[in-house]
């Protein structure tokens, strides 16, 4: 261990022995940045930045077992995303089956699917499924995998199976109307059931959501990190935690 590896160690168990698990937030959505830049600063390929970005998903599991969180949004692909040329985006769907395969074989996840599976190739839709009925018994971590999604198609995926299942039911646009609200909007999101995210970190300096939980997000806590996502240390995450402790939320006062 380097000097600097050393400094760093003992800062994180300071900052550690701080925290207070009350404030710790029960649900965290983190988008996965900064893979691609990652790979270009330490001469890799794209590839290589997508992996060391798979692979950063445990250890911050671990991180988030530590300190009680409940519930892990990860923003592995967009629906934008699959846009990219085949030759990008083959290999990094290899890799989120991967990644999705290696949460289902640990065993204290629950794995759950947020997107649009009708997006995806069949192959990866089959890895999701299968990883979500494998691990459904599980007592951990609620890991939900954000593969093919977008926020905006969320929402309109989400009224989508409303008015399906109002029209299975026979109820009138008249009564339809009535009966819309926000509660009713959101038994028909991905997340339905679980509670809204308290933190949304995004790694690699982006400000921005980029379309990320956009109807589940709008009390949530924002925290923007410098550092790419295959860089994300235990210390950044500690960071963060201690970044959201310190405010105080009004839920939109």
């Amino acid at each position: 261990m380097n000097l600097r590896d050393l400094v760093y160690g003992l800062y994180a168990r300071r900052v550690e022995g701080r925290l207070d698990h009350d404030q710790v937030p029960k649900h965290i959505g983190v988008i996965l940045d900064g893979n691609r830049r990652w790979a270009k600063a330490s001469g890799g390929t794209t590839a290589q930045g997508h992996r060391a970005g798979a692979d950063k998903i445990a250890e911050f599991l671990g991180w988030c077992a530590e300190t009680d969180v409940e519930v892990v949004t990860l923003w592995m692909l967009s629906t934008d995303n699959l846009a990219r040329p085949e030759e990008e985006l083959i290999p990094l769907l290899g890799i989120i089956e991967d990644a999705v395969r290696d949460l289902a074989a640990d065993g204290r996840w629950r794995v759950h699917h947020v997107g649009t599976l009708d997006l995806l190739p069949a192959g990866t839709q089959s890895v999701l499924k299968e990883a979500e009925q494998a691990t459904q018994g599980n007592t951990g971590i609620l890991v939900n995998v954000a593969v093919g999604y977008g926020g905006r198609q969320e929402i309109a995926d989400a009224v989508r199976s409303l008015l399906l299942d109002h029209a299975q039911k026979g109820t009138t646009f008249e009564e339809l109307a009535e009966l819309v609200d926000i509660d009713v909007i959101s038994e028909h999101l991905y997340t339905r059931g679980q509670p809204d995210p308290d933190l949304v970190i995004r790694t690699s300096g982006e400000q921005r959501l980029s379309g990320f939980m956009l109807w589940q997000s709008a009390h949530s806590e924002y925290y923007f990190c410098e550092v790419f996502w295959p860089a994300f240390r235990k210390v950044d995450f500690l960071r963060a935690l201690r970044d959201y402790a310190a405010r105080h939320r009004r839920y939109g006062g």
